[in-house]
């Protein structure tokens, strides 16, 4: 299994909180150990979009769970922004993309199902 540090990214954020059978047995094993796991403030932000239009119910007190979680809080930083910049067009999500600039700017692998974060330089599992 590798070390980490590791992103997680929304989709993994949102079955883990829900213990959704999406969830793969390898992702569960890094959640479950002594892994440091970032969750993105972009992440959050997209959840609570989603949330507020009705797409997603979670829960309210998600900045409170996740710490609980022992996901560790990633902010964006102006470097992180800036750095989708230099992504190519490959995805067209942008907090995907955003994830993405971050894991690189901070040598982190991403944890993801996401088949199209393999098209990017960005470390995965």
């Amino acid at each position: 299994m590798t070390a980490g540090p590791f992103l997680a990214d929304t989709h993994i954020i949102l079955w883990s909180i829900s213990d959704d059978r999406r969830l793969s047995e390898h992702h569960r094993a890094i959640l479950a150990s002594e892994a440091v796991v970032f969750a993105s403030a972009a992440s959050i932000w997209e959840i609570a979009i989603k949330r507020s239009i009705g797409k997603l119910s979670t829960p309210e007190d998600l900045p409170a769970l996740l710490p609980r979680m022992r996901f560790q809080e990633l902010a964006v930083t102006f470097r992180h922004a800036h750095a989708v910049s230099d992504l190519p067009a490959h995805h067209g999500d942008p907090f995907d993309r955003l994830l993405i600039a971050q894991a690189r700017a901070e040598n982190l692998t991403i944890l993801t199902s996401d088949t199209h974060f393999a098209r990017y330089d960005v470390a995965l599992a």
